[in-house]
């Protein structure tokens, strides 16, 4: 096929990158099948618009038995300890595998002592924390990100 260079004037032939995708181009156009009358694409005569593949979903399928006359499954959580006698004796809750019991609680001597100096309550407000701590410059950068977050919440930057 030659075409007008628009450069020099001359004539040129297209690249052989140009050529493969109008081939396939071609090839893909041949092969589709004319929605209206189910034929192909060359011989259909119908509206350009049928020549445009579409994308069709499937269906939804219907599960089987599960009108409104069916009982819904509840779903159970874990069963609850009541027994005061284990829940003193073994970490209850702690084992997560199918087979086996709660481990037994060892006397406080055998723990480390980090364990029990471990705050469990609310965190300290910057205010209580010495300014020269590790712990004091973390919340303080983590206020100062929330506060940041808070001003420019909807702006762009």
């Amino acid at each position: 096929m030659n075409v007008k260079d628009m450069h020099g004037g001359h004539l040129c032939y297209p690249l052989p990158q140009e050529r493969m995708a109008r081939y396939g181009l071609f090839c893909s156009t041949m092969r589709m099948k004319c929605f209206a009358t189910n034929t192909p694409v060359r011989f259909c005569m119908s509206n350009l618009l049928y020549r445009i593949p579409t994308c069709g979903y499937a269906k939804k399928v219907v599960a089987k038995g599960k009108g409104k006359g069916m009982v819904k499954d509840v779903l159970k959580g874990p069963e609850v300890c009541k027994d005061p006698v284990k829940l003193t004796s073994h970490a209850v809750g702690v084992n997560i595998f199918k087979q086996g019991d709660d481990p037994a609680l060892k006397p406080p001597e055998e723990y480390p002592e980090w364990l029990f100096r471990l705050q469990l309550g609310p965190p300290k407000n910057i205010h209580e924390l010495e300014p020269d701590s590790h712990e004091y410059w973390k919340v303080l950068r983590k206020e100062r990100m929330l506060r940041f977050n808070r001003l420019h919440k909807g702006k762009k930057l």
